[in-house]
């Protein structure tokens, strides 16, 4: 699914120059849990741009469902992106003037979906996250845990390969971020692949896999 092979990317700060990620290697397999982990400024969030191909590297390669994603365009990743990859973000990124049916259908429609037929997967998705009877609140008018649970619905309409979930559980209080895991658990035990960011050890360990980043480093758990 995702082969990263000897990933360099650099950032320059004044006269200084900052190796965010330090030739990473990473391969994850169809149907794979893995979190992320690492404290503050470890690079977690500069990798998981370069994975969910909102950020490119400066040296390495990158391969992600058999495409090499390294050297294509903008406008290639973004039709990828938006085909492969369902994003869950700590701040759900709602847009706050639609509804929560309007909200999932977004993606399909950039791609190209009627509408007739994405407002029907849409609301497949959210009676399948437990939103039904509230396809057509505004996102001010639903709790940080309905909110993600739309975003979640928005992040799987498409069928996409993979989720990225980027400190999914940051927002929520704690026993609404333990629904969230669960949720993750179950779509995991259906074979979706995901692959978290996350800094809280507890929310890592529910993952089936633990990779740690620091100063731009990867290892797997346990590894010396």
């Amino acid at each position: 699914m995702i082969r990263l092979e000897s990933l360099v990317k650099r950032f320059t700060l004044g006269d200084e120059t900052i190796t965010a990620v330090n030739h990473a290697n990473l391969h994850v397999e169809q149907g794979e849990f893995l979190a992320i982990t690492g404290p503050s400024g470890s690079g977690k969030s500069t990798l998981m741009n370069i994975i969910g191909l909102l950020d490119t590297a400066d040296e390495g390669k990158y391969t992600l469902d058999g495409i090499d994603v390294t050297d294509l365009s903008d406008d290639r990743q973004a039709e990828i992106r938006n085909e492969k990859i369902g994003f869950i973000f700590q701040s759900f990124y709602l847009l706050q003037k639609h509804t929560a049916l309007e909200n999932v259908m977004v993606p399909l429609l950039y791609r190209g979906v009627g509408e007739k037929e994405a407002k029907a997967e849409a609301e497949k998705m959210l009676s399948l996250m437990k939103m039904g009877d509230r396809m057509k609140h505004m996102p001010n008018q639903l709790s940080g845990g309905q909110q993600q649970r739309v975003a979640i619905a928005r992040a799987l309409v498409g069928k996409p390969a993979l989720i990225l979930a980027d400190e999914p559980t940051g927002a929520l209080d704690s026993r609404t971020g333990g629904e969230l895991m669960e949720l993750l658990e179950e779509l995991n035990g259906e074979g979706q692949t995901i692959i978290m960011i996350t800094h809280d050890e507890h929310v890592a360990s529910r993952a089936k896999r633990i990779v740690r980043i620091e100063d731009g480093t990867l290892r797997e758990e346990g590894a010396v």
